[in-house]
């Protein structure tokens, strides 16, 4: 199995903290984002090597970084030729970017790099080896669809964890499960990303590929996250994210 972190993005909704800086080095309880990440994935079982996306801006810092890192897993920087949000190549686009630059023919953990959570990635790594050729996609509990209506991609799941219904940012949710930034695809699932990029009005965002896959007809699971998650999106996320980080209230 292979890591895949995106960090092409350049955050805009952020700035100006994130106009000479990727979103993923912000820090939230004095680690960055990366870090953060990196602590969850490094110690997997079956894990090959994490492979960061990043753009040609930012590149040279990533570098840089990597100077200092100091992880048990093997660790490899590739930029997808960007300069700026105009010319990127999105979520799925850099997935593909990452797949056809490193012949990747193995099973594929990817995850956004402006994620944070307490969940323990171990448990769904395990999960999603249980769904032999399913694509698995982590999920979150708003307790409430409302909080959900216009914001994030929405799932509804059978007792076994199979997905059985999927909404990009609906009005009137009919669940309060929301899909977040954790991905699993089986080695026999890559092929479908240059299918779905080729396909007429296909978005660059993980949720649309997902919901393609779905109608597909191919099995989609999800795995359901516990504790805390935040998506550093804003401002306002960044700032309660450190606020409950550092013990504030």
């Amino acid at each position: 199995m292979k890591a895949i972190i995106l960090a092409a993005g350049y955050a805009t909704r952020l700035y100006p903290l994130t106009e000479n800086k990727p979103k993923c080095f912000l820090e939230v309880g004095g680690r960055t984002l990366l870090d953060h990440l990196l602590k969850k994935v490094e110690n997997l079982p079956g894990l090959e090597d994490i492979l960061i996306v990043t753009n040609a801006r930012f590149y040279p810092q990533f570098l840089e970084w990597q100077k200092r890192a100091r992880f048990s897993a093997p660790l490899k920087m590739i930029h997808d030729g960007s300069y700026s949000n105009e010319d990127r190549l999105g979520a799925i686009g850099d997935l593909r970017f990452a797949i056809l630059k490193e012949k990747i023919q193995s099973d594929v953990l990817m995850l956004a790099s402006d994620n944070l959570f307490d969940q323990d990635l171990k448990a769904f790594v395990e999960f999603s080896h249980q769904k032999p050729g399913g694509v698995c996609v982590s999920v979150y509990d708003l307790q409430d669809p409302k909080l959900a209506a216009g914001k994030f991609g929405v799932l509804t799941l059978d007792p076994d964890g199979r997905v059985t219904g999927m909404e990009e940012k609906p009005q009137r949710p009919k669940s309060s499960l929301i899909g977040v930034g954790v991905y699993f695809f089986p080695e026999r699932s890559l092929e479908w990303v240059g299918e779905y990029l080729n396909h007429p009005g296909a978005q660059d965002a993980p949720g649309h590929f997902i919901r393609w896959v779905y109608e597909k007809g191919a099995q989609i699971f999800g795995f359901q996250f516990k504790g805390m998650w935040y998506d550093i999106g804003d401002l306002k996320a960044l700032e309660e994210a450190n606020r409950i980080f550092t013990g504030g209230v």
